[in-house]
């Protein structure tokens, strides 16, 4: 998707830079609009009447009082987009019915189990709900678990039953289960089948009937491209699909085409994932997306991320009491870092905003490797913290090396892992003690104070 990006955004500035704007000139730009999308696969059908409505409309339109005619071509190509895209309606995500059922279908390899992971959490972060992930897929080695942990991991329930060889009747079991924990949302993921495959078809439409869902999202790889719109099709031949999950959005050229396809459809995009940690994921907004698209920032996507972080306040200030106090323990640590990884992956919010407020030279200090590097140690080290006991985190001291070894275990880690967040949690210790000796006041900025010891540990 970055060559997509990259080449708009070039566009734009392009546009930007004109004196004036003659015939030649517009079918120039034309031309390589034309080539941008042809190179993320889109169709070419597509590419042609979306260049040709451009020129009839800015050759035709009537440019407003105190528009310049290159703004206003950028107004028309944002609009076309947008109305490519499915126009200005954002996808209704509101779950007004308890319980929810939602099942997930698609092709094996679109990311299925990712995805279902990434609707729990955001419903459990975003819009408060309980929710149940249920695992039938019993083809795939490894399905059951990876589900577990990713819910684990965020704190959703969990059902799954590795020696059953009926995925039907783990469905009826999970949703049982579910219903009896008063769950909110349940998600029912499925195994992977190709649209070729007519007996895995069957197989969907047999789950499909007995689950009785209320939603069937369909998931599909953006990097299918253009490829996109016949596996809708041919899932809709077995069961009826209410919306699109789109996922690797972040890491494909081909996601346009896959985007504009699915929408010639008529299918409804929800969901889009953006990276591959649980948390990058974004509803579907049309007018934001060609907004980042066209380098014209997305700062709406960017205050909902603040506002995220504003809603950890009292969670800040519970820590940074604690550390006032010199009460610091490993819950407090774990704390921390939760809070740190609320915003995202740095280089994920720099995409937000205006490309205009970073010059070239700005961007180009920034160590893309070494940001994705101190997200990953974080990430482990959360994963760390998750799989100890109440007890071991309010009481560090009793770990001892059988624990540090269940705990490396449990959270996927070596012991080498576990022993270097204690160092680091030994080193904040030793800091808040020097200072409470030499009465020096510990800093009420929590996040400052300990993230800059990050640094001593090459996280900085």
């Amino acid at each position: 998707m970055k060559s997509l990006f990259d080449s708009f955004s070039k566009l734009v500035s392009k546009i930007r830079g004109l004196t004036y704007i003659d015939d030649e000139t517009l079918r120039e730009i034309l031309r390589e609009i034309q080539r941008a999308l042809l190179k993320a696969d889109v169709s070419v059908e597509i590419v042609y009447n979306l260049t040709k409505n451009i020129e009839r409309k800015f050759k035709k339109g009537k440019i407003p009082e105190g528009i310049s005619p290159k703004d206003y071509l950028i107004y028309v190509l944002y609009n076309e987009l947008v109305e490519l895209l499915g126009g200005e309606q954002v996808p209704e995500i509101d779950i007004k019915k308890r319980p929810y059922k939602l099942m997930l279908v698609g092709i094996e390899g679109s990311g299925k189990t990712t995805s279902a992971a990434k609707l729990a959490y955001y419903y459990m972060r975003y819009k408060k709900l309980k929710v149940g992930l249920i695992q039938t897929d019993i083809r795939r080695p490894g399905a059951q678990d990876q589900l577990r942990q990713l819910a684990q991991r965020i704190g959703a329930l969990f059902y799954g039953d590795p020696g059953h060889h009926d995925p039907v009747k783990i469905a009826l079991e999970g949703i049982e289960f579910m219903l009896s924990n008063k769950v909110d949302l349940i998600i029912v993921d499925t195994a992977g089948r190709h649209k070729s495959e007519t007996d895995l078809m069957e197989e969907i439409k047999t789950l499909y009937s007995t689950v009785q869902p209320d939603e069937v999202m369909l998931v599909i790889d953006a990097t299918e491209g253009k490829q996109a719109a016949s596996q809708a099709e041919a899932f809709a031949k077995y069961v009826p699909i209410h919306s699109i999950f789109l996922t690797k959005m972040d890491s494909t050229a081909r996601g346009g085409g896959a985007l504009m396809s699915v929408i010639k459809t008529g299918a409804k995009i929800k969901f889009i994932g953006v990276g591959e940690d649980v948390s990058e994921i974004e509803v579907f907004n049309p007018r934001r997306f060609v907004s980042r698209l066209l380098g014209l920032g997305d700062l709406e996507t960017l205050v909902e991320k603040v506002r995220a972080l504003e809603e950890e306040e009292k969670i800040v200030q519970e820590v940074e009491k604690e550390v006032e106090e010199g009460k610091l323990t490993l819950l407090t640590v774990k704390k921390q870092i939760e809070t740190i990884l609320k915003l995202g992956p740095l280089s994920k919010l720099l995409q937000l905003l205006p490309t205009s407020m970073f010059p070239a030279q700005v961007l180009s200090r920034l160590d893309e490797e070494q940001m994705q590097l101190t997200q990953q140690k974080l990430r482990r080290w959360l994963a760390i913290l998750q799989s100890m006991t109440l007890e071991e985190l309010l009481h560090p001291e009793i770990l001892d090396s059988s624990r540090i070894k269940r705990i490396a275990r449990g959270s996927g880690t070596s012991p080498r892992e576990v022993k270097e967040l204690l160092q680091y949690y030994n080193l904040l210790k030793r800091l808040i003690t020097e200072m409470k000796r030499s009465r020096k006041r510990v800093p009420k900025s929590l996040l400052k104070q300990l993230n800059a010891n990050l640094g001593e540990l090459g996280l900085g």
